[in-house]
């Protein structure tokens, strides 16, 4: 074919654009993975719990959706709550970095796996920033923010308050020196008169960037009960509440500010003990099914019982589970499951319902009579007591277990656990220790079958049951009030999976 001289001109002005726009897509999507290998990230800190830290991981979060960026959220310390919250601003599962139930190098692993794709992590502190379970502050949002070589946001209650302000600051800068405390938001804040004093002070004297003050709000869109800020699961209006913290966000913080300093965080790599190279981004362990015969393990997963771990699932799944979801509330009959999972949340709130459904509280029962294995926590250690008695009314529950739970005015247990498994049961080997925590304010009440009853864990640390006692069984069943991380106690996830399976193997 004859090509014209202008024609050849042309196609060599359209493979020359080409050759620009391809160099140019390169170079921005390797100015993108550098971003991403750097994993951008903050830590957003307090003085002291309540000093308003969920409120701002939410603005923040929820602000920088809204401008496009993709963010994934962090919780630190044993919370499910919280974590629900930062989930449903942020579109994506929120995973746990606490050092009690997970080790340095998991807690690595998990947050650079888990990171993916995003541009950003936002991590949310618990209590105060240097607060632990010692003087010395072991396992604190500080040791996580140097763990994780991260940039902490502070912020400030400034109630009541104004140079005094600068002098806490100070204090949290100089109390340790490798926590790189970038930023400050004032929180609670009077005025703009009051305002400009505590800037000016913070200013002369710590020479930390403010980068925002939150003035005192009318009204509680983030309301609470006795275990903290009502599940996102019961709110009756999520999105409301999340546009709201975006406002707040937008209004009062520096967002520009904050995006910076997350970027100019510490690069990670060279801090895997493995082989000194960060693991790929793509994905945190990897779902590999085994390839013995898929087991069935059911959830039950409500407004009712909202306490998992994503990890938790993830590491049935690689194991190679199929999670069925199913809810206590609405289902009349159990799926073709071979194992029940029943996690923790607020049986208390949900009891006339969970009452009501007898049809499923009856399938639950005579699931177990045949052998079921369950596995429950907290919430549904409740649930498969006899009753639970609110005030002068008592709701029937699945009456596997000779139990009754009240709800007291007070914590009953509050705390880290470490559980020592000292009996047979379904589960875990003798000499097993699991580390979890519990948080709960039921009491339990004897029946006088206690004598037929076994526990299996004896707790070294935290409440348990009944006088250091834990891990309550009967048949495949075992209950217990302390809550397990998988990647902490990777033998939850393996006692729960093998036991499904000799369980589905019995019945085929």
């Amino acid at each position: 074919m004859y090509v014209t001289k202008s024609q050849k001109r042309l196609l060599l002005q359209v493979v020359r654009s080409v050759i620009k726009q391809v160099k140019y897509i390169a170079v921005t999507e390797f100015v993108d993975f550098l971003m991403r290998s750097n994993y951008p990230r903050i830590i957003i800190a307090g003085v002291r719990g309540g000093a308003g830290k969920t409120t701002v991981s939410l603005g923040v979060i929820s602000a920088l959706k809204k401008q496009g960026r993709s963010i994934v959220p962090y919780k630190k310390g044993p919370d499910y709550i919280d974590a629900g919250w930062l989930s449903s601003a942020s579109g994506s599962p929120c995973y746990n970095l606490d050092a009690f139930l997970i080790t340095k190098e998991k807690i690595l692993s998990s947050f650079i796996g888990h990171f993916g794709n995003a541009e950003c992590a936002v991590i949310e502190g618990n209590r105060g920033l240097y607060d632990g379970m010692d003087a010395e502050g072991t396992y604190s949002t500080a040791e996580l923010a140097k763990t994780l070589r991260a940039p902490v946001i502070l912020v400030l209650d400034c109630t009541k308050a104004t140079r005094t302000v600068a002098a806490m600051l100070l204090g949290m800068i100089m109390f340790d020196p490798k926590v790189k405390i970038c930023g400050v938001v004032l929180n609670q804040v009077a005025g703009l008169r009051h305002e400009k004093v505590v800037r000016e002070a913070i200013r002369k004297y710590c020479k930390i960037p403010v980068v925002g003050a939150i003035p005192k709000l009318r009204g509680d869109q983030l309301s609470e009960r006795h275990m903290g800020l009502t599940p996102f699961q019961e709110h009756p209006d999520v999105k409301k509440v999340i546009a709201y913290t975006a406002h707040i966000a937008e209004k009062y913080l520096d967002l520009t500010m904050l995006w910076h300093m997350a970027k100019a965080a510490s690069s990670l790599r060279g801090m895997q003990k493995n082989d000194g190279k960060c693991p790929k981004t793509k994905k945190f362990l990897p779902i590999t099914p085994s390839r013995l015969t898929a087991v069935r393990v059911g959830i039950i997963r409500d407004s009712a019982f909202q306490f998992y771990y994503p990890e938790n699932f993830e590491e049935l799944e690689k194991r190679g589970a199929k999670l069925i979801e199913i809810s206590a509330l609405t289902a009349k009959n159990l799926p073709d499951i071979d194992a029940l999972y029943i996690g923790g949340g607020f049986p208390e709130t949900h009891a006339i319902a969970l009452a009501k459904n007898r049809a499923f509280r009856t399938a639950v029962k005579e699931a177990v009579d045949e052998g079921l294995p369950v596995y429950a926590e907290c919430g549904g250690l409740m649930y498969l007591g006899e009753a639970l008695v609110l005030g002068n009314s008592t709701y029937a529950m699945a009456g596997i277990f000779p139990l009754r739970f009240s709800l007291e005015k007070k914590p009953q247990a509050h705390g880290y656990t470490i559980a020592r498994i000292e009996r047979a049961n379904p589960f875990y080997k003798r000499g097993t220790v699991l580390k979890g925590h519990e948080f709960h304010y039921s009491a339990v009440s004897l029946s006088k079958k206690r004598s037929k009853m076994q526990f299996a864990f004896k707790m070294e640390r935290g409440e348990g049951i009944t006088a250091q006692q834990d891990g309550i069984c009967f048949k495949n069943v075992l209950a217990t009030y302390t809550h397990l991380h998988a990647l902490g106690s990777p033998e939850w996830a393996e006692g729960m999976v093998q036991v499904a399976r000799k369980y589905g193997k019995s019945r085929r």
